[in-house]
């Protein structure tokens, strides 16, 4: 099977669920018989529930990494990935990871691409919104995008077909609940 025509879809906001709608998205599209990547920015932990289920659907979802672990971050003094003081490694990461994502899109070997966390990446000026924009113009027409990420920039935005905002009413992070396996990660 193969999409007529792939869209532009972002889910952004400061609620929860931007990540988890996306891979919702995969499971639905791998159960069609649509090939799925997902191009994880900022993030590197391989123990994430979402990446060692993914290992299982394998080669109908192929995951790629491009970000530094939990442990690497709090050693560097970050908080959350998504508050951390960004380095030159992760710099170097991200545009590792829109090259593979370009690689990728342009090949046509995938019917849904994933960027995962591209918003926060571009926001923080780890990629730049034009190389981002280039690389989604070049991909076949039939190739589905999602990015995913609080602060998307205004141009991502007005090229999206769909725009999702998850918007934060409560969180037991509020609370001080840390993030939970299988939850949260």
């Amino acid at each position: 099977m193969r999409l007529d025509k792939g869209l532009i879809q972002v889910y952004v906001g400061d609620g929860k669920g931007k990540t988890t709608a996306a891979w919702g998205q995969a499971l639905r599209a791998a159960g069609r018989g649509l090939r799925v990547c997902v191009v994880m920015f900022l993030k590197g932990d391989p123990d994430l529930g979402e990446v060692s289920a993914a290992a299982t659907l394998a080669p109908q979802i192929t995951v790629r990494q491009f970000g530094a672990s939990r442990k690497r971050m709090a050693a560097r003094g970050g908080g959350a990935w998504w508050q951390a003081a960004y380095a030159d490694e992760d710099r170097r990461m991200a545009k590792e990871g829109l090259e593979f994502a370009r690689t990728a899109m342009i090949s046509g070997d995938y019917d849904l691409m994933i960027l995962d966390e591209a918003n926060v990446a571009m926001s923080e000026g780890l990629l730049d919104v034009a190389e981002v924009l280039k690389a989604i113009r070049e991909r076949p027409a039939h190739v589905e995008i999602i990015l995913t990420g609080r602060n998307a920039p205004q141009e991502i935005v007005d090229a999206a077909d769909l725009v999702t905002e998850m918007r934060a009413v409560k969180h037991p992070f509020g609370r001080g609940t840390p993030a939970r396996p299988g939850i949260e990660w």
